[in-house]
């Protein structure tokens, strides 16, 4: 894993940015509290159907809709339409926070003429919801969400896409994600790496 405090990302010629844990918060404790609460099944079986059949609602094989009806399946209960509009919105709410000084960063690459881009597990529902109400979106030259390009990390594919989409060589992107997984499937690509844990390292690692 490449993440050298020495200045590494200003060789790259692209930083490809994870959302969520980098720039987006992962879900608040009392966002999950309401989803779980809003679904009225017990919490440990609700949180192992939300994650274990989410993969191809991030990668937009089925709708919002679809998803919770197979969720509720798994559970051994239904959702009726009532119930599914209030999960989507209470998961789009817990998912909604962002760390402030996270945009700063991007906006002051996109400032500096660096080229920024996303790569992003995220459904339908929630990147439209993004697109809505973040206006720094627009920095980043390619939005790779996973639902629109029919790939999800770590899927090779997803950064074949991005590769694709930035015209750009493997070895000129450096690749800023909070999971192991992406960053080794990232680094098998070609792509160079960096496991975030701060934005002050991010920074020592951009040579800012």
């Amino acid at each position: 894993m490449n993440d050298s405090p020495h200045g590494l990302g200003a060789a790259h010629d692209v930083v490809l940015f994870d959302m969520f844990g980098v720039i987006a918060c992962h879900q608040s404790q009392d966002g999950k509290d309401r989803l779980a609460a809003t679904a009225e099944v017990p919490e440990s079986a609700f949180w192992e159907a939300y994650w274990g059949l989410r993969r191809p609602y991030d990668r937009g094989d089925v709708t919002g809709t679809a998803y919770w009806r197979r969720v509720a399946d798994a559970l051994g209960t239904r959702f009726d339409e009532d119930r599914i509009a209030r999960l989507v919105e209470a998961d789009l709410a817990s998912w909604s926070a962002v760390d402030e000084t996270m945009v700063a960063l991007v906006e002051e690459l996109a400032g500096a003429g660096r080229r920024v881009a996303l790569l992003s597990n995220i459904p339908e529902e929630l990147a439209a919801r993004y697109e809505e109400r973040h206006a720094w979106l627009k920095h980043f030259e390619v939005c790779a969400f996973s639902c629109r390009i029919g790939h999800a990390k770590p899927e090779p594919g997803a950064y074949r896409w991005c590769l694709d989409a930035l015209d750009t060589a493997p070895d000129r992107v450096l690749f800023v994600d909070d999971r192991e997984d992406n960053i080794r499937a990232a680094e098998a690509a070609g792509v160079h790496g960096h496991l975030f844990t701060s934005p002050a390292r991010l920074r020592e690692t951009l040579g800012l």
